[in-house]
C-alpha cells in the first residue's frame, strides 16, 4: 500500500472470467457428480471431510474449492487456526488428531500420485484409524474432491462468492 492508499481505496487485481461453465454444458455429469460426492461422503465425519476437501484443494491448486471449503468448515465450527495450518500439517501435527492425520496423509498420497502409488505405510496408517467401511468411503471422498478440483481448475471457476451451505460437494 502507498501512503494514499487505505485499505478501503487499494485496488486489488481484476476477477477473472470462468473460462468455461462446465456444470451448465454437462448437465448430466454435474448431476453424476453430485450424487457421487453424496455417497461417498456417507459415515465419514463432516469435519475431517472438510480438512480432506482443504488439503487436497490446496495442493491442486483449486480456488475456488478453497474459497468453498473453507467457508463451509468455518461455519460448522472449525477454527482458523486449523485451516491456516493444513498447508504445513506436517510440521504442525498437533493441531490434529491422530486419526486426523492418517487422513490427511492419505489424502495427499492419493491426489499426488507421483510414485505412481499410495505408499503402503500411508495406508496402512490409515487402516488403523478407520475401518474397512470408513476407510473405502474416505478413499472415494478423496477421489471425489481431485475430480471437483480437476473441473475447478480447468473451467478457472471463480473464487470468493460462494456462500456456506450453498453447495453440497
Amino acid at each position: 500500500m502507498t501512503t494514499t492508499e487505505t485499505p478501503e481505496t487499494q485496488s486489488y487485481a481484476p476477477e477473472h472470467p470462468a473460462r468455461l461453465q462446465w456444470a451448465k454444458l454437462a448437465p448430466d455429469v454435474y448431476k453424476a457428480m453430485v450424487k457421487l460426492d453424496a455417497a461417498a461422503r456417507q459415515g465419514v465425519d463432516p469435519v475431517l471431510l472438510e480438512l480432506v476437501k482443504i488439503r487436497a484443494s490446496q495442493i491442486n491448486h483449486c480456488a475456488f474449492c478453497l474459497d468453498m471449503h473453507t467457508k463451509d468448515a468455518l461455519a460448522a465450527g472449525e477454527s482458523v487456526e486449523r485451516i491456516v495450518q493444513l498447508s504445513a500439517w506436517e510440521e504442525s501435527q498437533h493441531f490434529y488428531t491422530e486419526r486426523e492425520i492418517a487422513a490427511i496423509a492419505l489424502t495427499e498420497a492419493v491426489t499426488v500420485l507421483t510414485d505412481g502409488f499410495v505408499p503402503d505405510e500411508v495406508y496402512e496408517k490409515a487402516a488403523k484409524h478407520f475401518d474397512d467401511t470408513e476407510l473405502a468411503h474416505l478413499i472415494a471422498a478423496i477421489t471425489v474432491i481431485n475430480a471437483w478440483n480437476r473441473f475447478g481448475v480447468t473451467a478457472r471457476l471463480v473464487p470468493g462468492h460462494y456462500t456456506p451451505g450453498q453447495y453440497k460437494h
